[in-house]
């Protein structure tokens, strides 16, 4: 089951950026540890089907649940989810036209990015906030309180698409064209947009609809179907708000990566 969880394109572009262990003692050494590969099973497991940690078949994923929850602790602490999802989009280079959006979803636990959700009768929630280029690939994605705007996160999102670096020239971090729907319609970001040298092309609030960015933006709504095909992303389960923002990244990263084994 390990590498049907994992496959050799994922392990092969992961299995560098993870963090050495410690050497093993000489005397009283213990148990060995479990491989690298069958705890990234495991994340991917518990990503997959939503189950409880503590519910992770270990006969057949060859781990616990609790290793395998320590390993995404540690490789989250480790900033291991970001460099892998930057390194898949270095050969996903296509950054003219993108999309930006949010999805509310339940949070069942407290923690940090957690709030009221306006959409849901103010029961705890997070959002989701996704950027993704013509084709859906998800550029950056970043996790926030369920009852935070979606205009607050347009600046810091397109912060943080990394640079890509295609076959030539100078790497690029910035799309040129940037398509919302009305939740960003403010001047104010508009005219920022602006003097980054992104053309937005938001909808305005009042206009019936039928201007025709439905036809860029649809892609970025199957996008989050993609994402929420991962089940432990439907509900937030997760205290730690950085253990949730690591399988999203995960998740990103599996979707560009199935992007790209098409392109072969």
């Amino acid at each position: 089951m390990t590498t049907d969880l994992v496959l050799d394109e994922l392990w092969g572009r992961i299995a560098p950026l993870l963090p050495e262990r410690p050497a093993r003692r000489h005397r009283h050494p213990g148990r060995l540890p479990v491989p690298d590969r069958t705890a990234l099973a495991g994340i991917v497991y518990v990503l997959r089907t939503g189950v409880a940690w503590r519910d992770v078949p270990s006969q057949s994923v060859g781990c616990s649940g609790v290793t395998a929850w320590r390993r995404l602790r540690d490789w989250t602490e480790a900033g291991v989810w970001p460099r892998l999802h930057a390194a898949l989009l270095t050969e996903l280079l296509d950054m003219d036209d993108c999309a930006i959006d949010g999805s509310h979803i339940r949070a069942l636990k407290r923690g940090a990015h957690v709030g009221p959700s306006p959409v849901d009768r103010g029961r705890p929630g997070s959002q989701h906030h996704v950027i993704v280029d013509r084709l859906g690939t998800p550029l950056a994605a970043s996790v926030t309180d369920g009852n935070r705007h979606d205009v607050t996160q347009l600046l810091p999102l397109l912060d943080a698409i990394p640079r890509i670096r295609g076959q030539r020239g100078r790497p690029r971090h910035r799309p040129k064209r940037l398509f919302a729907d009305r939740g960003y319609d403010y001047d104010v970001y508009r005219r920022l947009l602006w003097k980054r040298g992104i053309k937005p092309l938001i909808a305005r609030r009042g206009i019936a609809h039928g201007s025709g960015l439905g036809r860029t933006r649809w892609v970025l709504e199957r996008t989050f179907a993609r994402l929420y095909q991962f089940k432990r992303l439907r509900i937030r389960y997760e205290h730690r708000a950085d253990l949730h923002q690591g399988l999203l990244e995960l998740a990103c990263s599996i979707i560009c990566l199935r992007r790209l084994r098409r392109s072969f």
